[in-house]
């Protein structure tokens, strides 16, 4: 398997850095602003949002081999190419972004439904274009946490994992606690927490656009005041769904009415122009409240009465592999447009989620979408935005795309256990059930096997040893602590027969920059250990 792996990455980057170096028509600075519903990264490689790879967003390392394209960016040869990472460096690079954070069950104001929760990240974008969030509420009840899958660049994805959580919040408030916000605003006084943030270490924040991302929380708050029918604030799943409708309506506005500098205003063009697919959980001791727009996935480890591990999906991820998503979506424009709407598994031919946040060429008129673009100083590069000169084709009656979460409700039982929620690079290469499989053996410490089966024992030499390599492989150890690097790790390096590939594991991590983004996505993974004592009857 890994062998095969290894010859394809060397014959691809042989091909791929041909092809760039010699061509001028594809200039690899430029690769996505050519008709990117033409352009297509391999079949294998199904992971990209947009229509082409997007190797002109990555950073150039500047390395001394290689080869550099017209615009400069290095090209990675053969030479580059070395996949002899030994065990400290694979651990190394998987365990750099992970976060373990244990909650109290009782926190003053009541029962926690969380435990802990671990995360982890591993980008294949250069920057990652994944974000994550997890805070806890601290004027209503119940934990907030959130993976965000960023496309067209990282912009989107930052902006709304910033400021998702804080409409959430908002929207749940009561009438009297929001009055005292807006009195601490007018006159001046510290505002009152409204999350407990948990961040790692390297997480950061639109620092220069944090006063506009102020107001226009402060406006959301003021609109609610004003509502009559906010007394006691909104129940989970109605403050979910205002605050991402909420939220990509004030992202849209930002980026076409003046502001205070020209920074601020680039950043508000650029997050409206990128785009973003989120899927947020609000935890109580009531249950799981989730909100899905795009492809990312919320999935459930509940663990049966004989201990084996059962996946119960949270959510539908809305891509054209969903049909109803797609009827939905073809409802919405004229019977001529039935053809045309959805063309090679993409919303008109580019866009691979069906739901997304900003993504404002999918919404905007030509028109406003072109005057934004005008009214950007002539002295701006467009293309350091990660703003491209494109029309997108059959943009016949916008708006194609729209931000509307799916809600759903589950209420906690004994037997539920974690919760997953993962950006599409872990799905790509994980099935639920097996997610919740290796978390729950990792959780328990003991990984069940069933029994030999009259089919199994009439099997031939070679498939009985085929089946006895497949269950050494689930008993494998554990070689980590944290939940998340366990999932990244065997999405990454599982083997044919379900075991742990060490030569295959150090090929996927040790890809190059610019060939990363080919064989595998950004891989978010966020692991909740549910409180499950709650559900039980001396709870009630």
């Amino acid at each position: 398997m890994s062998g095969r792996l290894y010859a394809s990455i060397l014959q691809r980057a042989s091909s791929y850095t041909q092809t760039l170096s010699s061509s001028a028509q594809l200039q690899y600075s430029h690769l996505v602003v050519s008709h990117p519903f033409q352009l297509r990264p391999a079949q294998h490689c199904h992971f990209s949002s947009w229509g082409t790879t997007r190797t002109d967003q990555r950073c150039c390392r500047g390395e001394e081999s290689g080869t550099r394209s017209q615009s400069g960016r290095h090209l990675s040869t053969r030479q580059d190419l070395d996949f002899q990472l030994g065990q400290v460096q694979i651990n190394s690079i998987l365990r750099s972004n992970e976060q373990s954070v244990s909650v109290p069950e009782f926190d003053g104001r009541g029962l926690s439904a969380v435990r802990k929760f671990e995360s982890n990240q591993l980008a294949a974008n250069t920057p990652n274009e994944d974000r994550r969030s997890a805070a806890t509420c601290l004027q209503s009840k119940g934990m907030l946490f959130g993976v965000f899958d960023g496309h067209g660049g990282w912009a989107c994805a930052q902006a709304v994992s910033e400021r998702l959580l804080y409409y959430t919040a908002i929207a749940m408030m009561p009438k009297q606690g929001l009055e005292e916000l807006e009195m601490c605003m007018e006159h001046g006084r510290p505002v009152p927490p409204i999350l407990q943030w948990y961040k790692h270490h390297a997480d950061f924040n639109y620092r220069d656009s944090a006063s506009l991302y102020i107001d226009h929380l402060r406006v959301f708050w003021q609109d609610l005041l004003d509502s009559e029918e906010h007394d006691e604030g909104m129940c989970p799943p109605d403050a979910l769904d205002r605050a991402f409708k909420r939220l990509d309506a004030d992202i849209s506005l930002e980026a076409q009415v003046p502001l205070s500098n020209d920074l601020m205003k680039s950043t508000a063009i650029q997050v409206a122009f990128a785009g973003c697919t989120a899927c947020v959980a609000h935890i109580g001791t009531d249950g799981i409240h989730m909100a899905n727009a795009g492809d990312c996935r919320a999935v459930l480890g509940v663990q049966e009465e004989d201990g084996s591990w059962s996946a119960l999906p949270l959510s539908k991820d809305h891509n054209t592999l969903n049909q109803a998503e797609v009827e939905r979506i073809i409802a919405q424009h004229p019977p001529s447009e039935r053809d045309t709407v959805i063309t090679d598994e993409r919303l008109l031919g580019v866009l691979m989620p069906l739901r997304a946040f900003g993504d404002v060429r999918f919404k905007w008129s030509r028109e406003l979408q072109q005057s934004i673009l005008n009214s950007l100083e002539s002295g701006v590069d467009l293309d350091s935005l990660n703003l491209y000169h494109y029309t997108l084709p059959n943009y016949l009656t916008p708006p194609y795309l729209d931000v509307a979460p799916d809600i759903t409700y589950h209420k906690l039982r004994p037997k539920d256990r974690f919760l997953i929620l993962g950006t599409d690079g872990l799905w790509d290469e994980l099935r639920s059930e097996d997610a919740v499989r290796l978390v729950g053996e990792h959780l328990s410490g003991i990984h069940l096997q069933a029994p030999v089966s009259p089919s199994e024992k009439q099997l031939k030499l070679g498939q009985m040893h085929e089946v006895l390599q497949k269950r050494r492989a689930r008993a494998s150890p554990v070689r980590d602590t944290n939940a998340a690097t366990h999932l990244i790790r065997h999405a990454l390096g599982t083997g044919e027969y379900g075991e742990l590939c060490q030569e295959r594991l150090a090929s996927m991590l040790a890809l190059p920059e610019d060939l990363a983004r080919m064989y595998r996505d950004d891989i978010t993974a966020t692991v909740v250990y549910l409180n499950s004592d709650l559900a039980k009857p001396h709870y009630s």
